[in-house]
């Protein structure tokens, strides 16, 4: 398995939260010690950061399916459960998360750069947090909440000035060593280099980073080659830079064809991507230039392209001829790069507070007396509660009568014995509606228990 991989899935689950503890405390000479029961700790959240130190998704893509920590349960004595640990998952700079859909969630660049990609359960209450004036000492506890599982998709975009483009053997990977400390595999066979390399360049004031995308044949914005791995790797570039091989001995190609053919794979995949590739400013290396042939046919085909207005460079990696007019072509289109993009905006968020009077469940009929109340506040208390106490059922009817819904089942049509489902359609719970019980009585019983279930 290659150690550069550009693209991988995640399943993600973040930590539950812990139950709350019902407890009442037992002392000598201390009868009526009261509830004491923590609550349950939060789970843990997965959470993105950019680490410099990571260059590579392939450990993502050996073991995708990664868990944070669950928050523990209360305790007696008012002593809470802990927070679960988060986990954190380094990731390149440039890489970019979207969600099943392909929508594109974030898109991570700078050093530290964190985002929580799945949020830890919240813990449940323990029996002293729900002890109210009507319930002095409660015989049940609310259970801690699920974390989210996502799946998303990780890909690497890397982030250079300027990328380096051309046939394979062009002679991209010597140029990049030539010109900055990167150590790019270097051979005469096609397709040596298999991942993007990065060096720094500096001229004069500035310092820019330059790609080396492996190389490019002619279909490769439609997969052939490496060319649909890898095109990617350009998006981010101001500045893409045609090396072009002058002493190929390839029958059908010279300079002026590899141009144009690489050019159309640029047009097809700005195309297909939407990502616009041909507006970039373009700078054409003649490169190879120290072999005798090679030099004859440079000179013969500069005019051409610069008819075509492209900014001409003739280049040597082995004898480093041309090399620094090269490095100072490329800072100046750089720099005016630089210059021309806008200056980036602080981030705001906004808040927008839920209007006053909006409902925050929905009651649905589905007919012959059944009905379903949709609505994320009636989905969690349903979730947090513990349905083998049924002091906790007890307490989950009077917090779903508070908030309206017994009035808005009354509105819709309902009748005594109606079946209630609370939740979505895949994870329901069944309530048989009696509006004769009272639910503001008093539960009377022992702890644990509610007189109004009969």
């Amino acid at each position: 398995m290659p150690d550069f991989v550009d693209e991988a899935v995640l399943h993600l689950k973040a930590g539950d939260g812990g139950h709350g503890c019902a407890s009442v405390h037992r002392e000598k000479f201390k009868p009526l010690g009261g509830p004491d029961g923590g609550n349950g700790g939060r789970g843990g959240d997965v959470i993105l950061e950019v680490d410099p130190q990571v260059a590579t998704l392939l450990e993502y893509q050996r073991r995708p399916h990664r868990k944070a920590r669950n928050g523990t349960p209360g305790q007696g004595g008012h002593r809470n459960g802990a927070k679960g640990d988060d986990l954190v998952l380094g990731v390149p700079e440039g890489t970019v998360v979207t969600g099943p859909d392909g929508e594109v969630i974030a898109d991570l660049v700078g050093a530290g750069t964190r985002l929580i990609i799945a949020q830890g359960g919240p813990g449940g209450l323990g029996n002293a947090a729900l002890a109210s004036p009507r319930r002095k000492a409660p015989g049940f506890a609310l259970k801690g909440e699920e974390g989210e599982s996502v799946d998303v998709k990780l890909e690497i975009k890397t982030i250079a000035d300027v990328g380096l483009v051309g046939f394979p053997s062009a002679g991209k990977s010597s140029l990049i060593a030539a010109l900055s400390a990167a150590r790019p595999k270097i051979a005469d066979y096609p397709f040596t280099t298999l991942i993007p390399n990065l060096g720094v360049v500096e001229a004069g004031a500035t310092q820019y980073v330059v790609a080396d995308v492996p190389g490019l044949i002619p279909g490769a914005s439609e997969g052939k080659g490496l060319g649909l791995a890898f095109l990617r790797h350009v998006e981010r570039c101001s500045t893409l830079v045609h090396v072009l091989d002058c002493a190929t001995y390839e029958q059908g190609r010279d300079p002026i064809s590899d141009l144009e053919s690489i050019e159309a794979e640029l047009t097809a995949y700005s195309v297909r991507t939407e990502i616009d590739l041909t507006d970039r400013p373009r700078i054409v290396v003649l490169n190879k230039v120290d072999v005798p042939d090679g030099r004859e046919l440079a000179e013969f085909v500069t005019p051409m392209l610069q008819e075509r207005g492209f900014k001409v460079v003739p280049v040597s990696a082995a004898t480093r001829e041309g090399l620094r007019e090269l490095s100072f072509a490329m800072a100046e289109q750089v720099a005016a790069a630089r210059a021309a993009a806008p200056t980036p905006e602080p981030t705001r968020v906004v808040l927008r507070p839920r209007e006053i009077g909006e409902t925050p469940f929905e009651v649905v009929p589905l007919g012959d007396n059944t009905f379903r109340v949709r609505g994320d506040k009636t989905a969690r208390w349903v979730r947090q509660t513990d349905f083998s106490n049924d002091e906790a059922v007890g307490y989950l009817a009077d917090r779903l009568n508070r908030l309206g819904i017994e009035e808005a089942l009354a509105k819709a049509g309902a009748v005594e014995g109606a079946e209630v489902y609370i939740g979505t359609e895949e994870d329901s719970v069944v309530f048989d509606w009696d509006p004769s019980v009272d639910a503001e009585a008093t539960p009377i019983g022992p702890r644990g228990t509610d007189s109004r279930l009969g």
